[in-house]
């Protein structure tokens, strides 16, 4: 069925879970990070270009790469994966391109801000891949709510409203959850399981540290 043989609200949840794929999310982490009101935005603009290929190339386009190819030999259904079963390998190469990213980044004398959020996905990553043997939990909630707490703990450290950046958050936070949920992707205590996950662990890591 396509995009446009779909209902509305069906054809939206669809075009929402690859925008907000959890592959972005570090992407999106990292940009608000560099465009937000705070120190961070101080940073040269070069650091700021090299560390955003790093997580851009490392963290979404080598992962997208190899899910086209695992796609491709008919290893997965879909981008998406929505298949237990099928999300081993696909977590198995994401968590491995995290703490590749985080290895870079803790030989750089960078924000520890930083260096944090991306520790904070790859021990997401990790914990997910784990559960998914026994229980399904939502990637997509676990990424949206890693960024919403990045972004919570970025205002509260820094002092700063960042109150053009935490309501659209919030905003895809609830559509991503309303997204998996209509496409009964999950059930309720999957995606607010991965939600909290996302959340916990990002706010904890980056408050500790």
């Amino acid at each position: 069925m396509t995009l446009e043989q779909q209902p509305r609200g069906t054809a939206l949840a669809n075009i929402i879970s690859v925008v907000f794929h959890p592959l972005m999310m570090p992407v999106y982490g990292i940009l608000i990070i560099f465009s937000a009101p705070t120190l961070f935005g101080f940073i040269p603009f070069e650091v700021k270009k090299l560390l955003f290929l790093i997580v851009l190339i490392d963290n979404l386009l080598l992962p997208a790469s190899l899910m086209a190819y695992l796609h491709y030999r008919k290893l997965i259904k879909s981008y998406v994966i929505d298949n237990r079963e099928e999300r081993v390998l696909p977590l198995v190469l994401t968590t491995f391109f995290y703490f590749v990213t985080v290895y870079i980044f803790i030989r750089y004398r960078i924000p520890v801000f930083i260096k944090t959020f991306m520790l904070a996905a790859a021990i997401i990553s990790t914990v997910v891949m784990i559960i998914n043997f026994w229980f399904m939990i939502s990637i997509h909630a676990a990424g949206a709510g890693a960024l919403l707490a990045m972004v919570l703990v970025l205002s509260f450290k820094m002092q700063t409203p960042l109150t053009w950046f935490l309501v659209p958050v919030i905003l895809m936070a609830g559509a991503v959850i309303a997204s998996r949920l209509l496409l009964k992707s999950h059930t309720p205590h999957e995606a607010w399981s991965g939600f909290l996950l996302g959340f916990g662990v990002t706010a904890l890591l980056l408050f500790i540290f």
